[in-house]
């Protein structure tokens, strides 16, 4: 079921907003807020109810609610004084008052591309649940001299690191570095870049010492999910670039992955992404049994299904193969 509303499209099978048949990036839990408000348009939803249905009861804050909704708002092109799409109702919740109409199947033409730079990928990315991750130039404090240019070279190096991970969506430096201000908004840098993690670190320079704290956050909560302090003298502060280089890399591998792991565990069936169908995949391939290997290459595929280019779902569904043939699944053994 396909809902039209003004020029846009709200596709639930293809994850979707479009809006003109052009597809918009946004954020599969915005997508969610929105999938939710359309299909009880007929009644205000209260922010409990709501609470309840898109965040599956976690706890949540009020500023998480208030940061959703005008993130849908926004990729409606509404805001909170014209409220042409989402209104609110003051001390009870919101309602969806645009007209909508329901189709059986999409009414567009596929999806077009996007022509921005980065705008393409970014809407991949969000269609297949895969995480996007921005790296802000690093604030500096104290007097570094020569030294100041560390505060953007050392995120460079990270984002052309970075960018070899071809699971996890980076940010160009020409977008990033526009959030430079020691004050920055973090819910501004996830709105607009479409992300949900952000790489940030402060450099401080004092007696010829150098310490720089890198710091990684969850943007769906600003909660800090990896942080680390690195001290060098000034004379080796070029040398302990590729070590926070190395450890970044590897903090993130496993970091990330465990984050969304546990995201995908707290979502519905129905509203899993290609990322999240992938990780409750691994949950149950490593429980080695029968049952779980078999549930676990159904999701693997219903992730391949969404992403054809899902290089780890694929390599996921290959184990799958190799454990029902090593622990002996399936009969014959010959086949």
């Amino acid at each position: 079921m396909t809902y039209l509303f003004g020029d846009f499209e709200l596709d639930p099978a293809k994850v979707e907003l479009r809006k003109s048949g052009v597809a918009i990036a946004i954020e599969p839990q915005v997508f969610a807020l929105l999938k939710c408000l359309i299909k009880h348009r007929d009644r205000v939803l209260k922010k409990d109810e709501l609470i309840e249905l898109v965040w599956e009861r976690r706890v949540i804050s009020d500023a998480a609610v208030a940061s959703r909704i005008m993130s849908a708002r926004r990729a409606l092109g509404d805001d909170g004084r014209t409220q042409r799409f989402i209104r609110t109702a003051h001390g009870l919740g919101f309602r969806f008052v645009a007209e909508v109409t329901e189709a059986a199947v999409p009414t567009s033409v596929a999806s077009k591309a996007l022509v921005t730079t980065g705008e393409e990928e970014s809407a991949r990315a969000v269609g297949s649940g895969r995480p996007g991750i921005a790296v802000l130039p690093f604030r500096l404090l104290g007097d570094a001299g020569a030294y100041r240019v560390i505060a953007e070279a050392l995120p460079q190096d990270l984002i052309t690191e970075l960018s070899k991970l071809h699971w996890l969506l980076v940010i160009a430096r020409g977008s990033s570095f526009r959030f430079s201000s020691a004050d920055v908004d973090l819910d501004e840098v996830r709105t607009s870049l479409n992300v949900r993690y952000c790489l940030a670190g402060v450099i401080e320079a004092f007696n010829k010492q150098t310490a720089i704290t890198v710091e990684l956050s969850d943007m769906h909560d600003r909660s800090i999910i990896w942080s680390e302090r690195f001290t060098s003298s000034f004379d080796a502060t070029h040398e302990i670039r590729k070590q926070i280089v190395r450890a970044v890399i590897n903090a993130l591998e496993f970091r990330i992955p465990l984050v969304e792991a546990q995201r995908a565990q707290l979502k519905s069936p129905d509203n899993l992404d290609a990322w999240s169908a992938f990780h409750l995949g691994l949950h149950h391939m490593y429980l080695f049994n029968k049952n779980d290997n078999a549930t676990a290459a159904e999701y693997f595929r219903r992730a391949i299904a969404m992403d054809k280019g899902f290089a780890r779902a694929y390599a996921g569904l290959s184990f799958t193969h190799f454990q029902d043939a090593f622990l002996h699944y399936s009969e014959p053994k010959e086949a």
